[in-house]
């Protein structure tokens, strides 16, 4: 077996997690399937180049005796079969205690895009979810001290690690820097799996970034081999897929499919989907080029079609549709703010209730009785509407393309909208802090994804501003950049706002797209 080494520095109770046997048992992990992760990287560098050439994507052929077949997913357990209302973020110590406090139905316990893996947040992180299981977790500070109620059931927790791209240097393994999403789940499963399947509380996934039903093969062999290792019965893990890249929206049965010992349902959310559409056709021409962000909704109809596909095959195949992020932050300080957003939040979770998911995700405690009242109306006493099959939707893959029909317009705001949040973002993600509150919303490096992508894609497709009449140019981000950046300035530190201006520009600008935003914003930490 390969040697793992620890090359990160101490972190409190880290010996508690990095301990002999969970490092072998990571090192065993690494040994049977990190080359096959890296294959799969590599096959989805050639499917995009195709897609990009073609500008086309389509159901697999080679699968269709699948999505033909009469099947289902393994019967859910029973604290996976309500999931109204699911709240998210990372696992810091006060949010761990507050969404366990929440009264949602499930906690998003999040080591990816709300967090920024320093190594202090990644094994830290652990230390948390180690003591969330055993209900031990609280948090004594001079202001204030943060304990678990009692008067509550706590959320079912499902923990998201990194996606297959993302590395942990600070752990070496043979000759190599491990996979983060290896580290993330190994760790976790490792110290939690037999504690969690005893009391019939998991351990369960959300899985992210896919992009075809081979990554969910993988995923579905690392925990049959992990259940085995450990002596934990076959099947007792449950993944949630997270279909947030156009790739996996052409192949949501052949990843059910593929986990279907193990799946619980799929996801729909909107900023990764949308930076996946960029960034899987970003050489084929106007025909995907999108206008401002925020005028691109879940209504649009190539993101209708993706979504009502979803609650289709989800209740199809006997698995649960969840529904995307209700980001608002509540303002107390300014009621009329709020409630103008609280009413886009219903209307929002009103679509998807009505549309069929059984369930919704929010970023604040206070969006919680919002997102339940709207999916209690609908559920009443049931746990879920898995039972309402949508065979009235037939979706083709023109509609899952059909981004030229988007309405909106491409403006000056949008640009500078774009710049200003991407700076601000990736600022807070390089200071440690990946789940960041930014103009009243609760943001993840999804947000910072699909905010400089666009500005790639409008300066490579050369939009013209419908405002202003401008050009999009490198000359012309670069000025909007150094203005946005010095009214920043007045409010973020320049050892974190310099590096992130510059990271930002080198994405948003750079010559051939890069694939994630955070593999280089990975080399500026520790």
């Amino acid at each position: 077996m390969s040697d793992v080494h620890v090359i990160g520095g101490q972190v409190e109770r880290g010996d508690e997690i990095l301990t002999a046997e969970a490092l072998a048992f990571l090192g065993s992990l690494h040994e049977k399937f990190a080359a096959r992760r890296d294959e799969l990287l590599r096959a989805r560098t050639a499917r995009r180049e195709e897609a990009a050439r073609t500008g086309k994507l389509d159901f697999l052929p080679e699968t269709a005796e699948v999505r033909s077949a009469d099947w289902q997913v393994a019967e859910a357990p029973e604290a996976l079969r309500d999931r109204r209302v699911e709240i998210t973020g990372p696992t810091d110590r006060k949010m761990t205690i507050n969404a366990l406090n929440s009264g949602a139905k499930v906690w998003l316990a999040d080591l990816e895009d709300a967090n920024t893996p320093h190594w202090e947040n990644v094994i830290s992180g652990q230390v948390n979810l180690y003591d969330a299981a055993r209900k031990q977790v609280e948090l004594h500070t001079p202001e204030k001290s943060y304990t678990l109620r009692t008067d509550i059931d706590h959320p079912t927790v499902v923990v998201r690690p990194r996606g297959w791209h993302l590395p942990e240097r600070n752990i070496r393994i043979g000759d190599r820097d491990a996979v983060g999403a290896l580290v993330d789940f190994g760790l976790h499963f490792f110290h939690n799996a037999a504690y969690l399947a005893e009391r019939g509380a998991g351990p369960f996934y959300y899985l992210p970034k896919m992009e075809s039903h081979l990554e969910a093969r993988l995923w579905n062999d690392v925990f049959t081999f992990a259940q085995q290792q450990l002596g934990i019965p076959h099947g007792t893990v449950r993944a949630t897929v997270l279909i947030e890249t156009i790739p996996a929206a052409f192949e949501m049965e052949e990843i059910l499919y593929e986990l279907r010992d193990h799946a619980a349902g799929l996801n729909a959310g909107r900023w990764d989907y949308l930076f996946s559409v960029i960034k899987t056709f970003r050489d084929a021409g106007e025909g995907f080029t999108l206008p401002d962000r925020n005028s691109v909704t879940m209504t649009a109809p190539f993101m209708r079609a993706y979504t009502e596909l979803l609650v289709r095959t989800c209740h199809k195949r006997g698995a649960f549709a969840i529904g995307g992020m209700a980001a608002f932050i509540p303002n107390r300080r300014d009621p009329e703010v709020t409630e103008r957003a609280l009413a886009k939040v219903r209307d929002d979770k009103n679509r998807e209730a009505g549309d069929g998911f059984d369930g919704s995700w929010v970023a604040h405690p206070d969006l919680v009785p919002v997102c339940r009242e709207i999916f209690d109306g609908v559920l009443g006493d049931k746990p879920n509407q898995v039972d309402r099959k949508r065979e009235d939707v037939a979706v083709t893959a023109e509609q899952l393309l059909d981004v030229a029909s988007t309405p909106g317009s491409c403006t000056a705001e949008g640009l500078r909208g774009a710049i200003d949040v991407g700076l601000r973002y990736i600022a807070s993600w390089l200071g440690g802090t990946g789940a960041a509150a930014i103009h009243n919303l609760m943001e993840d490096a999804a947000t910072a994804e699909i905010s400089r992508s666009q500005v790639w894609q409008w300066v490579h497709t050369g939009v013209v501003l419908d405002d202003t009449g401008e050009k999009v140019t490198r000359e012309l981000v670069r000025r909007v950049l150094g203005e946005v950046r010095a009214e920043l300035a007045e409010i973020i530190d320049s050892s974190l706002l310099d590096p992130a201006a510059e990271l930002f520009e080198q994405v948003a600008l750079a010559d051939e797209f890069p694939d994630f935003l955070t593999l280089p914003a990975y080399e500026r930490i520790s």
